[in-house]
């Protein structure tokens, strides 16, 4: 099983945007995967506006998608919008929360908007509704994907800090459950980050990066530094096998430099040969 996730598109009403077009080459290049992933999943800020239009310019990409996609929404997002474009079958209770099956792994969608707000919201309606779903999926492993990571990163304008209830109240959800893993995006970067016993991955962006600059900051003294750059269109790539989950960042090349051809054929079968005999015969070499 192979979930693909594309998080932080920031489309805007203008089809003109750059952002639309960086998201269809991510669309496009995930397309030409052989085999192509099984599932795509888009882990919020969809729109950078909210605006209705921005949703529409979506649905078209998204034609040109084989296969099931689903959503969680980030704090760009608004949920009339969304819903008047993609109708009610992603809403559950209210919220833009929901389950796919995935091959022996459960994906959890999860909805951690409180519109208005930049950070990360988790009520207690919602915790309710995935203590429920967690429940019923028995022993089946889970992978919760949610737009905001419940854990600082260290970008200190992205970091929820210490002590959010909205965290606590997750937490307290997921106890005893079997977790896979949790795929967020918001920061934009890719990472890997530890949150009691479990792994927080983030997403790195189809639209622009956050600039990795660590240093304290006071609200009122702007210091000039750099927040937010661009390298090419990003996405993240999860393979659910033999009971574990795997995950590989990837970007959408800029050229590829080399094919498997006749002059890399004998390069690549030696190395196929190598994992097929194992090697390492215990043999000492002087």
């Amino acid at each position: 099983m192979l979930i693909a996730q594309v998080t932080d598109l920031h489309l805007h009403a203008d089809p003109g945007h750059p952002n639309l077009a960086r998201f269809n080459r991510v669309l496009a290049h995930l397309c030409a995967m052989h085999p192509p992933p099984d599932l795509l999943v888009l882990s919020g800020d969809l729109a950078d506006d909210g605006h209705i239009d921005s949703y529409r310019q979506l649905a078209q990409a998204l034609a040109a998608w084989p296969g099931p996609v689903r959503f969680a929404l980030g704090n760009h997002d608004r949920r009339a919008p969304f819903r008047a474009v993609f109708g009610d079958s992603h809403f559950t209770e209210g919220y833009v929360q929901g389950v796919a099956d995935a091959g022996g792994l459960r994906v959890l969608l999860l909805d951690s908007v409180e519109e208005g707000r930049h950070g990360g919201a988790f009520c207690a309606e919602r915790a309710e509704w995935l203590r429920r779903t967690l429940a019923a999926g028995g022993a089946t492993p889970a992978l919760v994907v949610l737009h905001h990571p419940p854990v600082d990163v260290g970008l200190p304008w992205i970091d929820p800090g210490p002590g959010q209830p909205w965290i606590g109240r997750l937490d307290a959800a997921l106890q005893g459950a079997s977790v896979a893993g949790i795929c967020t995006g918001h920061v934009h970067l890719a990472g890997v980050f530890p949150w009691h016993g479990r792994l927080v991955v983030t997403c790195p962006s189809s639209s622009s990066d956050l600039s990795l600059s660590f240093a304290p900051m006071a609200a009122a003294q702007p210091d000039g530094r750099a927040l937010v750059e661009q390298g090419e269109p990003a996405f993240a790539l999860h393979r659910w096998q033999d009971g574990g989950l795997a995950t590989v960042f990837g970007r959408v090349p800029q050229r590829v430099l080399a094919h498997w051809d006749a002059g890399t054929r004998q390069m690549v079968a030696d190395m196929l040969g190598e994992a097929d005999d194992k090697g390492d015969t215990g043999t000492a070499r002087a």
